[in-house]
């Protein structure tokens, strides 16, 4: 059965391939080679394949280069769409740091204000005090002469009685003593006198008592809009910064109390008001003026806290977000990456001490400031420093400038925060401090 396929095969073979000889021939000797039908279809169907093989290699060719032209076209508008998107965010963040400066000046103007409501206030509740005290004075004067007219009243009762009972002994037969006549009618004229003085005063008094009431009136009038229009600008001030520090994971109650016991200001904290000094429990007003005075020592530790805490931007010119907090290819980006020109001021965001100041491999330029509450700041890649090693700065200080220096892809500015030694997100503190600076 094999033999039969064999030679039905072979067959085959002979008519596509019929078996020839290829001939050598030299000077002296003539030789040739016979190729077989089967050795004749192996190196047909081996051109054949490498013939296929070059088609197909050659088809793969052309479409990859037609597609990665496509692709390139695509990651070139893919490009340009990113970076449009990265000139509207920069045109918004700068439209959100111009906010912030507004929000700034206008919280500044806020405290300016309360400031002169508070003087205001003093002033008022010492006006009340000291018309309080002139009312006293007055009601004691008043008593003092309705006591003088009574007793003026009783002594020309009593002188009117001596002359009747003089003008009896007269009409009986007796003579009268000229003198003491005259001084009793001169006693009389001089009482008469000091009574109509005494009605008079006491009349004066009482109108000025009315006055001094109605002025009192509008004093405590004026005095509740001055507590309102300041509990209302208390309000809208200290709630805002609430939710800053607790939106940025500090505990406010910590932080006011850390702030106050290293309290070293001008004037130090506000103390309460006191106006008496007989022992009396406080009034309404001067409970509400304490309270008043309690929120603005708590604004002004806020305010503290603040210009001590990492709540700025480290770039006020135009710049672009290139990298943010988190893992990269397996690693931690400690930071966030801010891209703008070569030379870009970097300025440092909040109250420290400059730590470093120098090189430091991977960061190359890089500067650390240390700030209250456990919080550190970085700034890597810089072209120059201008700030050093001790040197305390304060929000807002220029302390370097952008570059390119240690491992870096391109001119940026690597900003981190760490508390405790441990990283955090930096975004948290700016993104924070949005809706209150």
């Amino acid at each position: 059965m094999r033999t039969r396929l064999a030679i039905e095969l072979h067959g085959m073979l002979e008519r596509f391939f019929p078996e020839r000889r290829l001939f050598l021939r030299s000077d002296s000797d003539t030789r040739f080679i016979r190729l077989k039908s089967g050795t004749q279809a192996l190196a047909f169907g081996g051109a054949s394949l490498v013939l296929a093989w070059s088609i197909v290699a050659t088809a793969i060719l052309l479409m990859d280069s037609i597609g990665s032209g496509n692709f390139r076209e695509q990651a070139r508008r893919d490009l340009e769409t990113y970076q449009l998107r990265l000139n509207i965010l920069s045109q918004e963040r700068n439209t959100r740091a111009a906010e912030a400066i507004a929000a700034q000046e206008r919280f500044n103007s806020a405290l300016e204000q309360v400031s002169v409501m508070q003087s205001k206030l003093l002033d008022a509740e010492t006006r009340r005090v000291e018309l309080e005290t002139g009312l006293e004075a007055i009601q004691l004067k008043l008593r003092d002469a309705i006591r003088t007219r009574e007793d003026v009243r009783t002594e020309l009762a009593s002188l009117r009685e001596q002359i009747e009972n003089g003008d009896t002994a007269l009409a009986s037969g007796g003579q009268a003593d000229a003198a003491t006549l005259d001084f009793l009618s001169a006693a009389l004229a001089r009482t008469a006198e000091e009574r109509d003085q005494v009605v008079a005063d006491a009349q004066d008094a009482l109108i000025r008592a009315d006055e001094m009431a109605t002025e009192i009136k509008l004093m405590e009038e004026k005095n509740d809009t001055i507590f309102r229009q300041l509990e209302e600008a208390m309000t809208v001030s200290v709630k805002p910064l609430d939710k800053m520090f607790e939106a940025a994971g500090m505990d406010p109650d910590t932080i006011l109390n850390k702030v106050r016991s290293g309290y070293s200001g001008r004037g130090g904290p506000l103390t309460p008001l006191v106006f008496s000094t007989r022992g009396e429990d406080p009034s309404e007003d001067v409970l509400r003026a304490n309270r008043l005075l309690n929120q603005m020592d708590t604004l002004n530790l806020y305010r503290i806290a603040a210009q001590k805490a990492p709540f700025a931007m480290p770039i006020k010119d135009s710049f672009r977000f290139t990298s943010g907090f988190g893992r990269r290819w397996g690693r931690l980006h400690a930071g966030t990456d801010f891209a703008g020109a070569h030379g870009t001021p970097i300025y440092a965001t909040a109250d420290g001490i400059v730590t470093h100041a120098g090189w430091q491999s991977g960061y190359g330029k890089l500067i650390k400031i240390q700030h209250e509450f456990g919080i550190e700041t970085r700034y890597a890649h810089n072209s120059q420093l201008y700030v050093k090693k001790g040197q305390r700065v304060s929000r807002g200080d220029k302390i370097s400038a952008m570059g390119n220096t240690g491992r870096s892809t391109g001119t940026h500015l690597h900003y981190e925060v760490r508390v405790g030694g441990k990283p955090v997100n930096p975004m948290i503190y700016i993104k924070a401090a949005n809706d209150v600076f």
